[in-house]
């Protein structure tokens, strides 16, 4: 029988140590997560893991019948631990729907629409934890980012003090002299393809947030830039210099510092030339990315040039726990996700 920590391996030990470290919190403070794709194969492989482990209490979207069959064809004998929330047959469908026409009517909604919408199990998983039925949501295995994110911005909105939901990557590479011993956050790296300089900064306050609850490291972040403190003259700089500066003021207790290259942000030979005085460059643990292209690229790039691992992405500034998977994701991916959004779920 498969383990969860097989399905957690990788070479790094660093990634072994932090996901241990967050399953084991997540098992001292069970939460309730809802995987609204309930009869997708992989999320059904995943969710028996998570059951077998006491992880989480899972509760699956979908038609009973479909997925009791689907867990007896695979032998996934824990699947009868979970919760299923058939949208056809459940008694507070009706409920859902009354919240939903009563949190979206001043935008149009009517009733009507409401109970058909509510059929949408990607708008039923952000109905239950807005009605205190769930703590967390796992989707996207078959669905878009835009798909998961948009129920979750008109039900659950975000963050006080926040505005915009960014992605970051828990980043575990093998270079152990950069960031934590290999580890780092890199963000925005899936949702804002063009943030301002206030997005910008509350991307930043967001992943270092992230950082202390999910890596368990004191942040230090880095705006990244092609500019290190006013070596290049252009716009694009201007904006990661006026995006450090409101994110400094939104978590003073935060060491914070840009515009910074990336050599100059990581490398401390590096750092003692382009920013001697910084509290931040030659040891940055997390980095802010000045757009989606560049942060996109940029994890990718890692990723597969160095053989690093990337979890995620990780959903921020949803003011209830809410995380998107890839369509190509794998089971190991979807272990690793609903261990993260349990942990988000109890901060």
């Amino acid at each position: 029988m498969l383990s969860l920590q097989k399905y957690c391996y990788c070479q790094n030990v660093i990634i072994m140590d932090i996901l241990e470290s967050m399953k084991k919190r997540a098992q001292n403070n069970l939460r309730r997560i809802v995987l609204p794709e309930g009869d997708e194969p992989r999320t059904l492989e995943a969710a028996n893991i998570i059951l077998r482990e006491s992880v989480a209490d899972i509760i699956l979207i979908g038609d009973s019948n479909t997925i009791a069959q689907m867990a007896s064809e695979k032998n996934l004998e824990y699947i009868a631990k979970a919760h299923i929330v058939d949208p056809k047959t459940n008694e507070k469908m009706p409920e859902y729907a009354n919240l939903l026409y009563e949190l979206r009517k001043a935008k149009g909604m009517t009733k009507e629409e409401a109970l058909l919408k509510v059929q949408d199990p990607l708008y039923l998983g952000c109905l239950m934890i807005k009605n205190g039925d769930a703590d967390g949501e796992l989707a996207g295995a078959r669905g878009t980012t835009a798909d998961t994110i948009r129920p979750a911005f008109q039900i659950l909105k975000t963050k006080p003090g926040i505005s915009v939901v960014s992605g970051a990557f828990l980043m575990f590479t093998k270079a152990q002299e950069y960031g934590e011993n290999g580890f780092l956050l890199f963000a925005d790296c899936a949702v804002n393809p063009c943030p301002t300089a206030e997005e910008l900064a509350q991307i930043a306050v967001s992943t270092a947030q992230t950082a202390k609850s999910l890596g368990g490291v004191e942040p230090r972040v880095a705006m990244l830039s092609f500019s290190t403190q006013g070596s290049a003259k252009h716009p694009l700089v201007d904006k990661v210099i006026e995006a450090t500066s409101i994110a400094r003021s939104l978590a003073p207790d935060v060491l914070i510092d840009g515009e910074l290259q990336l050599d100059a942000a990581i490398v401390g030979k590096v750092a003692q030339l382009k920013a001697p005085n910084s509290p931040v460059a030659g040891k940055a643990n997390v980095l802010v990315f000045p757009d989606l292209q560049a942060g996109n690229i940029g994890y990718k790039l890692v990723e597969r040039f160095s053989g690093a691992d990337a979890v995620g992405p990780i959903l921020q500034g949803i003011a209830k726990p809410v995380n998107d998977l890839s369509r190509g994701c794998k089971v190991q991916d979807i272990v690793q996700m609903i261990i993260i959004t349990a942990n988000q779920a109890i901060d």
